[in-house]
């Protein structure tokens, strides 16, 4: 016949029942930090093998992307988003987000560089120059909005300082970001683009590389930490990894150059 339970032992089995799922609770990894970083459409590949090495290193945290235009980002970061890192693909927005007091102080540094390609079908015949998207084969040109896209506004400053914008904007087709442009090329919806040498390495069975374009600023990537981070410590750790030998072995596989 079993023992009755006693009140004391009713009480320990009460105690047990509800500290159990706060105990397990807290052993999870789902309690280890949700690190947010919003970066530029052209860094996707490289970081989400990278997000992959960080959450290797720091067991239980969680690494949560989110990719789009650099300006679109800014303008989230801006109005609230909750995020931890900006990457961004230039300069300009990044001085902007520090103007704004968007930046944990002394966390930004360059980590990467790029170079700002033309793209046509893959059965295009090769152009020899950039004046040539004047001549009538060219009738879409597809490009990233230079007000919202970083790759936009490189491809707008070469095609200005080579006088040939005022020619070529009518036939610009402008995308949200250069993965967008990249897709325009590859489905032959659009006659050329212009977007990194990185975003055309994705899609060489589609697209080539008919010239590289020569920017008057150089195609960098700074990242920094947000002042509204909720993981600080999490959040330098994985900008500290981005300079490591095992992170820059990753963004040079897929194309980046040192910054």
């Amino acid at each position: 016949m079993a023992r009755p339970v006693t009140a004391r032992w009713a009480i320990c089995i009460l105690v047990f029942a509800i500290a159990a799922p706060l105990i397990l609770a807290s052993a999870s990894p789902a309690s280890g930090a949700e690190l947010v970083v919003s970066a530029a459409a052209s860094l996707t590949n490289a970081f989400r093998d990278i997000g992959k090495v960080f959450e290797a290193k720091h067991v239980g945290s969680r690494v949560v992307f989110n990719f789009a235009a650099t300006d679109v980002l800014l303008a989230q970061i801006a109005k609230g988003a909750p995020a931890d890192v900006f990457a961004a693909a230039d300069e300009h927005a990044m001085d902007r987000a520090e103007r704004e007091g968007l930046l944990l102080d002394g966390s930004r540094r360059d980590f990467a560089g790029n170079r700002l390609v033309l793209i046509v079908p893959v059965g295009r015949q090769q152009m020899s120059s950039l004046g040539e998207l004047a001549l009538p084969p060219f009738g879409r040109i597809a490009m990233g909005s230079p007000r919202t896209v970083p790759a936009g506004r490189y491809a707008k400053a070469a095609l200005v300082r080579a006088q040939l914008w005022d020619r070529i904007e009518p036939r610009c087709v402008f995308a949200l970001n250069v993965r967008q442009v990249l897709d325009y090329v590859a489905r032959e919806e659009a006659d050329a683009g212009f977007v990194y040498a990185t975003d055309a390495a994705v899609m060489g069975g589609k697209v080539k590389i008919a010239i590289e374009v020569s920017t008057p600023m150089p195609v960098r990537y700074p990242v920094a930490i947000l002042r509204g981070s909720r993981y600080t410590d999490e959040a330098r750790a994985f900008v500290a990894l981005l300079g490591s030998e095992a992170a820059r072995k990753i963004l040079a596989s897929y194309g980046f150059a040192s910054p």
